[in-house]
């Protein structure tokens, strides 16, 4: 297993990811450095039963969901979201950051779902394997996590 590659590959990708489930960038990059040191520790342990996109995904999300549990990472406090926090061209860097910042405070099962199908760009079935449930489930999260979107940035972009 090539780790640089994967490193050049998904670094950013991840980053960001982990920036949103996070919101500190410090804790961001924290996170992606430990998913890649877990990836380097247990590379023998990866059987190709998933794409390595979808391994190491599952992994950074691990590691966001540990940093969360600790009770230091609970009291730091969030930093302002950067523009480059969604790659939607369309939106000017307001648009981004507000929709970034609605994504960011979304329940956790919730924004998992939406940064895995729109910031990682997996499939509904890779990301059921990534957070072991159903395609069922991970459609329903998805949908609820829209409407919930829909709902929070109503009247932000309707004078458009």
């Amino acid at each position: 297993m090539d780790l640089e590659r994967i490193v050049n590959e998904y670094g950013d990708a991840l980053l960001r990811m982990c920036f949103l489930y996070l919101k500190d960038h410090a804790m961001a990059e924290d996170a992606v450095q430990e998913t890649f040191l877990r990836a380097f520790r247990h590379q023998d342990d990866f059987q190709g039963e998933s794409s390595v996109k979808t391994w190491i995904t599952r992994i950074a999300i691990n590691v966001c969901k540990d940093m969360l549990t600790d009770p230091w990472a609970r009291h730091r406090s969030g930093e302002d979201l950067p523009d480059e926090a969604t790659p939607e061209p369309s939106f000017s860097s307001e648009d981004r950051y507000v929709i970034s910042g609605k994504i960011a405070n979304l329940p956790p099962k919730y924004k998992e779902v939406i940064l895995l199908h729109y910031y990682q760009e997996l499939k509904l079935s890779e990301i059921a394997e990534i957070l072991g449930e159903s395609e069922a489930t991970i459609k329903t999260r998805l949908k609820r996590a829209r409407d919930m979107l829909r709902s929070e940035l109503k009247g932000v972009f309707d004078d458009e």
